[in-house]
């Protein structure tokens, strides 16, 4: 019997949500992505420590700079494994800064052309907020393609899709937690709130011709990644990737183009921040995603000035 990770590489392209190169190389996914929270952890892994010290020595006091020099450093090593696209965060602090974010985003690409890694095999992961998304906007325009993550309400989906953004990531795991935590109960298969969040929006973009990748992300058992099977991307941790190597029993095709959904709701920026104060939901868990990154991005920080 094949395994449900090879079962769903059939009809899904399966992303490794790490910065683990031993993990990357045992569980072959396609693509891999990373975030503040995988590269503080990376930096404490001891194959990594010569990237570091050079972060370090590159930057010259800029703490900003050598974490974008590291992370694009973590991203070039992991692209020596995989045959896809690697997925690199700017600065969670700039998530309401358009042209901060540009600048970013375009640093960490010249970046990573300065290692001899095309953009063509980079994405940059960039916030869902107004700001962030236009930003990507302008940025796919200039042939940057986009991640845009912390995504947690159907407003950002209709957002991101409307600026052709390449890619987002639902984070499925984070919204079944506000609502197991707000509702007082937990959640199985198809009524899990995030589950049903990602195949809205799937269902919307397939139904009105969107060209954006959908990526689930942010699992936290198998049962959510069973219900999004189908789904284009998922981004799955290698302890859930594991599971899924390791379980032989038959995984069942549930998302696919051509299911009926919501009609084509273009939201102007008024309408696209009355939408997100009506999702509680939404809103305190991109606020406190965005926190999170910071923390991690902070901690990344004060190792690197410690290390100089």
């Amino acid at each position: 019997m094949t395994s449900k990770l090879d079962q769903l590489k059939q009809f899904t392209t399966v992303v490794a949500d790490t910065g683990d190169l031993d993990a990357i190389t045992r569980l072959k996914p396609v693509d891999a992505t990373t975030n503040p929270s995988l590269l503080l952890k990376a930096a404490a892994m001891p194959r990594y420590s010569d990237l570091l010290q050079r972060a370090i020595k590159a930057c010259e006091g800029d703490l900003g700079l050598a974490c974008d020099h590291f992370g694009v450093a973590v991203g070039g090593e992991i692209l020596k494994i995989i045959p896809g696209r690697i997925s690199t965060e700017v600065d969670a602090r700039l998530s309401f800064d358009t042209q901060a974010t540009l600048r970013r985003a375009e640093r960490l690409i010249s970046l990573y052309e300065e290692a001899g890694i095309g953009r063509e095999r980079v994405l940059i992961k960039i916030a869902s907020t107004w700001e962030g998304i236009r930003a990507a906007e302008q940025l796919e325009k200039a042939g940057i393609q986009c991640n845009l993550t912390l995504l947690f309400s159907f407003a950002q989906a209709q957002a991101c899709a409307d600026a052709g953004t390449f890619l987002i990531s639902p984070f499925v795991g984070r919204i079944y937690d506000w609502y197991k935590k707000t509702e007082g109960r937990d959640y199985v298969g198809a009524e899990d709130p995030g589950v049903q969040s990602v195949t809205r929006i799937y269902n919307y973009y397939k139904a009105n011709d969107y060209k954006t990748v959908v990526m689930g992300a942010s699992f936290r058992n198998l049962g959510q990644i069973e219900q999004l099977a189908g789904c284009d991307r998922l981004t799955i941790s290698p302890e859930l990737l594991q599971q899924l190597a390791d379980d032989q029993q038959p995984l069942a095709r549930l998302l696919s183009p051509g299911k009926a959904a919501e009609a084509k709701q273009p939201l102007n920026e008024s309408q696209f921040r009355w939408a997100m104060n009506e999702d509680a939901m939404g809103t305190e868990k991109l606020a406190e995603g965005i926190r999170l990154f910071t923390r991690d991005q902070e901690k990344l920080e004060k190792l690197l000035t410690a290390q100089a």
